[in-house]
């Protein structure tokens, strides 16, 4: 009972706090190759030139289903500039239907992606916690993540922090 009782702490801690990048993991640039609910293809380089936050999301996921509207104001607030996009990632247990009626009852104003096969996780290390999160630079390297529930405004820091850099 006891191992069950560190468990959960562990678990409530990692969902408060950034995950820390790897050395393996940090500046790593991901290749990989994504439709978007419009049908539309594109890959990792599509990305280039802006400040790009990867959100690997679900919708059985409460923290992602409640930061959502975090992310779809983040994204009107900083993309008129230019320089900033979001790319929201559906894990690949995520029924289609269930993805596509979320995006379209929410608006969600950025890229949707349904990572049916989980090539886009695997890009990132093999993601399967939701949420999931990856700053990447406007050269496309990682820059920070985060895994759990964020803070919407540390996130914000670190966006501006890689806008002025670049």
């Amino acid at each position: 009972m006891q191992n069950v009782g560190r468990l959960a702490w562990a678990s409530a801690v990692t969902s408060v706090l950034p995950l820390a990048v790897g050395c393996s993991m940090r500046d790593k640039q991901p290749a990989f190759q994504f439709t978007l609910l419009d049908g539309s293809r594109h890959d990792s380089n599509s990305l280039r030139g802006r400040v790009t936050l990867v959100n690997f999301w679900a919708t059985t996921c409460a923290i992602c289903v409640a930061e959502m509207p975090e992310w779809v104001r983040l994204h009107q607030q900083l993309r008129p500039s230019g320089g900033f996009d979001i790319l929201a990632v559906a894990m690949s247990y995520d029924p289609p239907a269930r993805v596509a009626e979320f995006a379209e009852t929410r608006r969600l104003p950025f890229g949707v992606v349904i990572d049916n096969t989980g090539a886009v996780a695997k890009a990132f290390g093999d993601v399967r916690a939701t949420p999931s999160l990856f700053l990447l630079d406007p050269h496309g390297r990682i820059a920070h993540s985060y895994i759990g529930k964020v803070d919407v405004a540390a996130v914000r820091r670190d966006i501006g922090a890689l806008s002025v850099k670049s």
